[in-house]
């Protein structure tokens, strides 16, 4: 099994280009079910999720041909399943976002109840319910939904009780080959929910208010391929950004704009860093100054990301002063704070949702071991400052989320290697 080997201490400094965005890149290779003509995915990162998707997808029976420099092309006019097995559902929570596709065009599905990360219950019932008000006939058996419809699924308005962004993603799938008028109320606003819109109208779907908490879907009878490009992840951004404010250094990021980072960039300011950006770029520059500790609440987007909340966890763990984390998304999600404090760290757990952060000077090396994608991101950010070789054990939750980490650490300078 992979680890990572980190000896810390050292500032990143240098320049980086974002990837596509996985969790925008998992939902549109999903989204190619909807169509038989061919669907072009440009910029998609090399990541294990994807590559889960990819072989969920030929499971189904679609064409898939991975090209060069991070794109897909996806054929699916000759599916020949609708089962999405336990197998490949269980390792990766998005495979459950075929579900609405393949109800919306064939009428049927069968879609093993998700797994991924372990952090909270998660439940789905929010798509469940959805697809209902669609006109589905939905049956739990044995750990698999089986959904059905009487011909075409039927507009109709949906509230969510919760925002969700799976379940804002799975019925705005569902509805734009559904028969009339669909309203989505309370929807999650996420720019991952957009990037998925703006494809599904390239594919000639009819979707206004994408964005906001009330999106508009007028259903069509048939979409079509289309060429199409994924965002850039603003987790991985991010993720860069509080690693260089984390060991004082000064990095730029090619392939984004500060749109996206806002909440991010807010945070980081507080903290002392000084952030720059234009078009299609974000620079960040501690000028070799230890952070200031900052409050963190993670809250659904524009608010900050919970997907930002663990590596954030780590800067403050080596900052100036003390911060309280507190977490409003999922439960179970500080796993990561033992490991920290492995690492010398002095965070207190006050409640399940909320954590005290005391700043130490330094952190010292210690083998440490990943819990979940985030969390493993935050062990790094740590081991990075640390004094000595830290080993991260378990980094298959790094390689779901961040492509080829290690080689763009030590573009940065830092020191760290794959080793098994």
């Amino acid at each position: 099994m992979d680890r990572l080997q980190i000896r810390g201490g050292r500032p990143l400094n240098g320049r980086l280009k974002v990837s596509g965005a996985k969790n925008s890149a998992l939902k549109i290779l999903a989204a190619a079910l909807l169509s038989e003509g061919p669907v072009r995915v440009g910029n998609t990162p090399h990541l294990h999720d994807v590559t889960i998707m990819i072989e969920l997808l030929g499971c189904l029976g679609v064409d898939v041909t991975v090209n060069d420099g991070g794109g897909v092309e996806l054929h699916a006019a000759a599916i020949h399943s609708t089962r999405a097995p336990y197998e490949l559902v269980k390792t990766m929570r998005a495979s459950f976002l075929v579900l609405g596709p393949l109800l919306a065009r064939f009428g049927q599905a069968e879609v093993s109840l998700p797994g991924g990360c372990a952090i909270g219950a998660r439940p789905v019932d929010q798509h469940l319910k959805g697809l209902q008000a669609l006109g589905a006939q939905i049956e739990l058996d044995g750990g698999y939904v089986r959904a059905k419809s009487n011909g075409r699924l039927r507009g109709a308005p949906i509230h969510m009780d919760i925002v969700t962004v799976g379940g804002t993603e799975n019925l705005l799938m569902a509805a734009t080959l559904a028969e009339g008028r669909t309203t989505i109320d309370n929807a999650a606003q996420e720019p991952e929910i957009v990037d998925l819109a703006n494809c599904l109208i390239a594919m000639g779907a009819r979707i206004e208010g994408h964005g906001t908490s009330r999106i508009v879907i007028d259903g069509v009878e048939q979409l079509s391929g289309c060429d199409y490009s994924v965002m850039p992840d603003r987790i991985e951004a991010g993720t860069y950004l509080i690693a260089a404010a984390a060991t004082g250094g000064s990095v730029r990021l090619s392939g984004i704009g500060p749109e996206l980072l806002d909440a991010t960039i807010e945070r980081l300011e507080a903290a002392g860093a000084k952030v720059t950006s234009g078009t299609d770029w974000v620079a960040l520059d501690m000028q070799g100054r230890r952070p200031k500790a900052v409050d963190i609440e993670t809250r659904p987007y524009p608010g900050l990301a919970t997907d930002m909340q663990a590596q954030f966890m780590a800067m403050d763990a080596i900052a100036e002063g003390t911060s309280r984390i507190r977490e409003t998304i999922f439960e179970n999600r500080f796993m990561h704070v033992q490991e920290l404090n492995r690492l010398g760290a002095n965070i207190e757990l006050v409640s399940a949702s909320t954590a005290l952060v005391h700043g130490v000077e330094t952190l010292s090396a210690a083998p440490v071991m990943a819990t979940d994608l985030r969390a493993s991101s935050s062990l790094v950010v740590a081991a990075l400052v640390a004094e000595g070789t830290t080993v991260v054990d378990r980094i298959y939750h790094i390689d779901r989320g961040y492509e080829t980490i290690e080689e763009k650490l030590r573009a940065l300078g830092a020191d760290v290697m794959r080793v098994r």
